[in-house]
């Protein structure tokens, strides 16, 4: 990791723009494995598709329905690591009301991840 990605270089030179000031995203650099990730998920939601069209037993649907919910958390855990890592980080080099903000935002991300 940068220092540009943390944000660092922002508290080592006052008024530098750091990438998340350039709308560069903390899941930036892992932009294909998540695409690559999120296809393997859409083809499981296409093979539940597939296994109710040919009326497959419900508990193998189940199986499967239990494995796309996995995989999609799992993708949902990396992204916020990658947020706290980068929006939050750059958030608390530059301190302020900016801190407060993003880490209420991620807090509120993880409830809605726990209520799932």
């Amino acid at each position: 990791m940068t220092t540009t990605e943390t944000g660092a270089d922002a508290a080592s030179t006052p008024g530098s723009v750091t990438d998340h000031d350039r709308g560069i995203h903390g899941y930036h650099e892992q932009k294909q494995e998540h695409l690559k990730r999120l296809r393997r998920i859409e083809g499981q939601i296409r093979g539940l598709q597939r296994m109710v069209d040919e009326d497959v037993y419900c508990i193998d649907i189940l199986t499967q329905v239990s494995a796309s919910t996995k995989a999609l958390q799992s993708f949902a855990l990396q992204l916020l690591e990658e947020h706290l890592r980068h929006c939050v980080a750059d958030a608390a080099v530059k301190g302020g009301d900016e801190i407060d903000a993003k880490v209420k935002e991620a807090t509120q991300a993880i409830a809605r991840m726990l209520r799932t």
